[in-house]
Protein backbone atom coordinates (compact mmCIF):
# COMPACT_ATOMS: atom_id res chain seq x y z
CA UNK A 1 0.00 0.00 0.00
CA UNK A 2 1.52 3.83 -0.70
CA UNK A 3 1.50 6.14 1.78
CA UNK A 4 0.35 9.26 -0.52
CA UNK A 5 -2.92 7.55 -1.95
CA UNK A 6 -3.44 4.35 -0.22
CA UNK A 7 -3.94 2.58 -2.97
CA UNK A 8 -2.75 -1.25 -3.05
CA UNK A 9 0.25 -1.88 -5.87
CA UNK A 10 -0.93 -3.71 -8.44
CA UNK A 11 1.54 -6.14 -7.98
CA UNK A 12 -0.31 -6.82 -4.81
CA UNK A 13 -3.70 -6.97 -5.54
CA UNK A 14 -3.60 -10.86 -6.83
CA UNK A 15 -5.76 -11.73 -9.65
CA UNK A 16 -9.14 -12.54 -11.04
CA UNK A 17 -9.82 -15.64 -12.12
CA UNK A 18 -12.89 -16.37 -14.81
CA UNK A 19 -15.26 -19.26 -14.11
CA UNK A 20 -15.31 -21.92 -17.01
CA UNK A 21 -19.00 -21.93 -16.92
CA UNK A 22 -18.61 -18.04 -17.81
CA UNK A 23 -16.27 -18.71 -20.75
CA UNK A 24 -18.36 -21.21 -21.53
CA UNK A 25 -21.42 -18.68 -22.01
CA UNK A 26 -19.60 -16.32 -23.65
CA UNK A 27 -18.66 -18.72 -26.48
CA UNK A 28 -22.46 -20.31 -26.84
CA UNK A 29 -23.47 -17.18 -27.45
CA UNK A 30 -20.78 -16.02 -30.01
CA UNK A 31 -21.78 -19.57 -31.67
CA UNK A 32 -25.55 -18.57 -31.63
CA UNK A 33 -24.46 -15.04 -33.06
CA UNK A 34 -22.42 -16.54 -35.69
CA UNK A 35 -24.70 -19.34 -37.60
CA UNK A 36 -26.52 -17.61 -40.19
CA UNK A 37 -29.99 -19.10 -40.06
CA UNK A 38 -30.56 -21.63 -37.02
CA UNK A 39 -33.39 -24.00 -37.36
CA UNK A 40 -36.56 -23.39 -35.40
CA UNK A 41 -36.93 -26.90 -33.47
CA UNK A 42 -32.81 -26.90 -33.04
CA UNK A 43 -31.51 -26.71 -29.36
CA UNK A 44 -29.14 -23.33 -28.82
CA UNK A 45 -25.32 -24.22 -29.41
CA UNK A 46 -23.91 -25.99 -26.55
CA UNK A 47 -20.23 -24.83 -25.04
CA UNK A 48 -17.27 -26.52 -22.97
CA UNK A 49 -13.94 -25.11 -22.01
CA UNK A 50 -11.15 -26.47 -20.46
CA UNK A 51 -9.24 -23.28 -19.25
CA UNK A 52 -5.72 -23.28 -18.53
CA UNK A 53 -4.20 -19.78 -16.97
CA UNK A 54 -4.88 -17.49 -20.12
CA UNK A 55 -5.55 -19.88 -22.44
CA UNK A 56 -9.23 -21.38 -23.33
CA UNK A 57 -9.60 -24.55 -25.65
CA UNK A 58 -13.32 -24.65 -26.85
CA UNK A 59 -15.77 -27.37 -27.96
CA UNK A 60 -18.77 -26.05 -29.72
CA UNK A 61 -22.06 -28.86 -30.37
CA UNK A 62 -24.15 -27.20 -32.92
CA UNK A 63 -27.50 -27.87 -35.01
CA UNK A 64 -27.65 -26.46 -38.83
CA UNK A 65 -29.92 -25.59 -40.91
CA UNK A 66 -29.90 -27.71 -44.17
CA UNK A 67 -28.48 -26.68 -47.15
CA UNK A 68 -25.76 -24.66 -46.06
CA UNK A 69 -22.73 -24.27 -46.87
CA UNK A 70 -21.02 -26.25 -43.31
CA UNK A 71 -17.85 -25.60 -43.79
CA UNK A 72 -18.32 -21.75 -44.17
CA UNK A 73 -20.47 -22.03 -41.50
CA UNK A 74 -18.02 -23.55 -38.78
CA UNK A 75 -15.46 -21.32 -40.10
CA UNK A 76 -17.51 -18.63 -39.15
CA UNK A 77 -18.43 -20.07 -35.72
CA UNK A 78 -14.92 -20.70 -34.77
CA UNK A 79 -13.38 -17.17 -35.63
CA UNK A 80 -16.79 -15.22 -33.33
CA UNK A 81 -15.76 -17.62 -30.71
CA UNK A 82 -12.56 -17.14 -30.89
CA UNK A 83 -12.84 -13.08 -30.89
CA UNK A 84 -15.48 -13.00 -28.27
CA UNK A 85 -14.19 -15.34 -25.82
CA UNK A 86 -10.73 -12.87 -26.81
CA UNK A 87 -12.19 -9.73 -25.99
CA UNK A 88 -14.38 -10.08 -23.07
CA UNK A 89 -12.30 -13.02 -20.78
CA UNK A 90 -9.02 -11.83 -22.21
CA UNK A 91 -8.13 -15.42 -23.05
CA UNK A 92 -6.48 -16.62 -25.64
CA UNK A 93 -8.10 -19.07 -27.29
CA UNK A 94 -5.62 -21.47 -29.91
CA UNK A 95 -8.50 -23.98 -30.73
CA UNK A 96 -12.12 -24.14 -31.36
CA UNK A 97 -13.54 -27.02 -31.93
CA UNK A 98 -17.05 -27.26 -33.97
CA UNK A 99 -19.40 -30.21 -33.61
CA UNK A 100 -22.42 -30.76 -35.76
CA UNK A 101 -25.06 -32.58 -33.99
CA UNK A 102 -27.89 -32.57 -36.79
CA UNK A 103 -28.65 -30.80 -39.83
CA UNK A 104 -32.15 -29.64 -40.09
CA UNK A 105 -34.00 -29.15 -43.49
CA UNK A 106 -37.23 -26.94 -43.87
CA UNK A 107 -40.32 -28.36 -43.01
CA UNK A 108 -41.87 -30.56 -46.34
CA UNK A 109 -38.08 -30.72 -47.91
CA UNK A 110 -35.36 -33.71 -47.23
CA UNK A 111 -32.11 -33.45 -48.34
CA UNK A 112 -30.97 -34.86 -52.05
CA UNK A 113 -30.83 -38.30 -52.39
CA UNK A 114 -32.37 -39.13 -49.00
CA UNK A 115 -35.78 -41.38 -48.80
CA UNK A 116 -38.69 -40.11 -47.54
Amino acid sequence: MTGVTGRVEAAERGQTRIADRVVAKIAAQAAKEAVDERPEAAPAPRATVTVHRDTARVRISLDLAYPCDIGRQCGTVRRRVAERVEALAGMEVPEVAVQVERLHTAAGTAPEGSIR
